[in-house]
């Protein structure tokens, strides 16, 4: 099975911004309501945020609320996580998968990719 391949990560201080994107051209993305999780040092993996197949309904953690943004684009198998006014809680390894339901949040697929790491200085 084809995993996805996350990138845009980086450094950055409090207060900036990063553009992650998401590529998972092996499990017909655009079938499936997708979400990013992150993972901090010591902490078990928590959703950020997801959205629907279309992209009309997004869904955010209360933690990245008003900060950061989900889309999609269906045609490229791409995912994005717009990421502004970044604080040092966010330093995390972020992760995309598709979800079983915007319900649960729980990840459909076992097999993840490596991620990308965003590491926010004070």
């Amino acid at each position: 099975q084809v995993q996805p391949v996350e990138s845009g990560g980086g450094l950055v201080q409090a207060g900036g911004s990063l553009r992650l994107s998401c590529v998972d051209s092996g499990r017909r993305f655009s079938r499936y309501e997708m979400a990013w999780f992150r993972q901090a040092p010591e902490r078990g993996r928590e959703w950020v945020a997801a959205l629907n197949q279309n992209g009309d309904k997004t869904y955010y953690h209360d933690s990245v609320k008003g900060r950061f943004t989900i889309s999609r684009d269906n045609a490229k198998n791409t995912m994005y996580l717009q990421l502004n006014n970044l604080k040092p809680e966010d330093t995390a390894v972020y992760y995309c998968n598709a979800v079983s339901s915007v319900t649960t949040m729980l990840p459909r697929f076992a097999s993840w990719g490596q991620g990308t790491q965003v590491t926010v200085s004070s």
